[in-house]
């Protein structure tokens, strides 16, 4: 794939930060690493999803993030000698990651001061969501937050998201193509920051116009540009 995450970088050192990775294949349900372990080494996504999820105060487990192909986890590990990991990283399905080792990183700054732009690219990129989460958790209503992730969420799934302009609204057979993405109403409210039954709510309304079906385990958009206006 191109890795957009390695852009910043020119050809020959694109090729010395991958030809670093060692190929790592995980099942369904198979923990990239647990919240705690020592971290020593950074993934980057090659094949399918991955979430990111960590252990609340109260004991809960909460979904920060549904990340893909061309995304990096674990990158604080090439940073911070001796630092443990914040989060627990699960494969959603089955999934192959390139994974980078600290000493190997720290050689390649050393001989290659280049391929730290590689590194402040990912962190750049971390901040910038984070930051856009923060957001939306101070000033935009739930309902819309909801919607909101659900429809990131089409872009990870790599399902036809809204397009610009007014949406044609559904045709003779039905709305169009549909993007079904495997994930629960608990993931996405902890993905939206709020509570199942709320998340419930609105995908409850949401399916009584139209918009969505909902199944065991799974929620299938059934109409993105509708989503997408009344997320706005």
């Amino acid at each position: 794939m191109n890795w957009p995450i390695l852009s910043s970088l020119g050809e020959e050192d694109r090729r010395r930060v991958l030809s670093s990775t060692r190929r790592r294949k995980f099942s369904r349900r198979e923990v990239v690493f647990h919240e705690g372990d020592p971290g020593d080494t950074l993934h980057l996504i090659d094949k399918g999803r991955v979430a990111v999820r960590i252990t609340t105060p109260l004991g809960d487990v909460a979904t920060l993030a549904v990340l893909g192909a061309g995304e990096v986890v674990g990158e604080m590990a090439v940073l911070e000698e001796g630092g443990r990991r914040g989060a627990t990283v699960v494969a959603l399905e089955p999934a192959e990651t390139l994974s980078l080792q600290r000493d190997q990183f720290l050689e390649l700054r050393r001989d290659h001061p280049a391929v730290d732009r590689f590194i402040i690219e990912v962190l750049a990129s971390h901040v910038r969501r984070v930051d856009a989460h923060l957001m939306e958790a101070l000033f935009v209503p739930v309902e819309r937050r909801v919607l909101r992730r659900l429809l990131a969420l089409i872009d990870v799934y790599g399902g036809p998201g809204p397009g610009p302009g007014p949406s044609p609204g559904p045709g003779p057979d039905g709305p169009g193509e549909a993007s079904e993405i495997p994930l629960t109403q608990d993931d996405l409210a902890s993905l939206a920051g709020t509570s199942r039954a709320t998340v419930n709510r609105v995908l409850r309304q949401a399916e009584e116009a139209g918009w969505v079906s909902l199944g065991r385990g799974r929620i299938k958009v059934l109409d993105p540009e509708r989503l997408a206006r009344r997320s706005r």
